[in-house]
């Protein structure tokens, strides 16, 4: 029998893991790597999950009423996929996005019928990430500030902060992952991005079994903005959280929740990014090469050999084409 869906928001989750036999075989690795492929969404983007979850949740508890608009800073696919399901649903959306963000992020907003502009257009948030480096809690800070409580007709989603970001990963992507892997899976790297997918998928595998390794993926010190270079060529989704203050940290991400922080630099997530493609055939992002060096690193571990190590890859290579990552 076949079956019709009858909106987007079915076809959110349950994305397939995929092992990486190419990649694997031409790396020499002892260790399994899986691919968790989240571009399977219907907007290319694990995002899709938490922007669903996020409107959702906010249409149960009215702070989201009918005809409203929704409102957030994002580096781009929370974007997305908020914009989505709003027009599924008949909300207004205007989205800010930090300037550097690939010009195929706007495009896509913009489809949607999202109106859209830049984090330094409101001038507090400008000035925010020029007294801090660019670093974009600081700027996300700002503009909640800004917006915060200032029309009822308006959702701020405050996706750094919001519950609803996390429990949809200790609802869907955890389990999926357990269930899939049928509990063979030892190690999960993810990237830290707004805290959700780490604090959720490593809740729920923690409760099923302690002895599992959540890697936080964060980026190496030449891709984190500072005095000396505020410009750095970044990973778009991949975000500091440590050594810097506590106050720029996602509010979502839980320390319980993880075992150890691994920094990438922007050039070893291209090089990842690029061998995948060649030998498996998948085109992944930026911040998905940033999970698969990490991964693969952890994976050369003499302690971890035989052991079944779950990549998340967040988004697809799709929307990097005008940057520089497949040249």
């Amino acid at each position: 029998m076949g079956k019709i869906y009858e909106s987007i928001t079915e076809l959110i989750g349950h994305t397939p893991l995929l092992r990486l036999n190419g990649y694997i075989k031409k790396n020499g690795l002892d260790a399994d790597i899986l691919g968790k492929i989240e571009f399977f969404n219907p907007n290319q983007s694990i995002k899709d999950r938490i922007a669903l979850s996020m409107i959702e949740e906010a249409e149960k508890n009215g702070s989201l009423k009918k005809g409203g608009t929704i409102l957030e800073a994002t580096s781009g696919n929370t974007g997305i996929g908020l914009s989505a399901i709003a027009a599924v649903k008949g909300y207004k959306t205007h989205i800010y996005v930090q300037d550097t963000v690939s010009e195929e992020r706007f495009k896509v907003m913009r489809a949607f019928g999202t109106e859209v502009s830049n984090m330094s257009d409101v001038p507090e948030v400008d000035k925010a990430l020029k007294e801090n480096n660019n670093d974009y809690v600081a700027g996300y800070a700002a503009f909640y500030e800004k917006f915060l409580g200032k029309d009822d007709s308006v959702f701020l989603v405050n996706q750094d902060a919001n519950p609803a970001n996390p429990e949809i990963h200790y609802k869907t992507t955890g389990p999926e992952i357990w269930e899939d892997s049928e509990g063979t899976v030892d190690i999960v790297v993810a990237a830290v991005g707004t805290g959700g997918t780490v604090t959720g998928v490593g809740k729920y595998l923690k409760e099923k079994r302690p002895d599992i390794k959540v890697i936080a993926v964060q980026p190496g010190e030449n891709s984190i903005p500072s005095k000396d270079n505020p410009n750095p060529e970044e990973i778009a989704g991949v975000h500091p959280f440590v050594g810097i203050p506590a106050e720029f940290v996602p509010s979502n991400l839980d320390d319980r929740y993880y075992d150890e922080c691994f920094p990438v630099e922007t050039s070893q997530a291209y090089e990842a990014a690029r061998e995948v493609a060649r030998t498996d055939g998948i085109l992944i992002g930026a911040s998905s090469g940033a999970v698969l060096y990490a991964a693969t690193q952890v994976a050369k571990r003499e302690e971890n050999k035989d052991k079944t190590i779950v990549a998340i890859f967040p988004d697809t290579g799709l929307r990097y084409l005008s940057t520089n990552l497949f040249g």
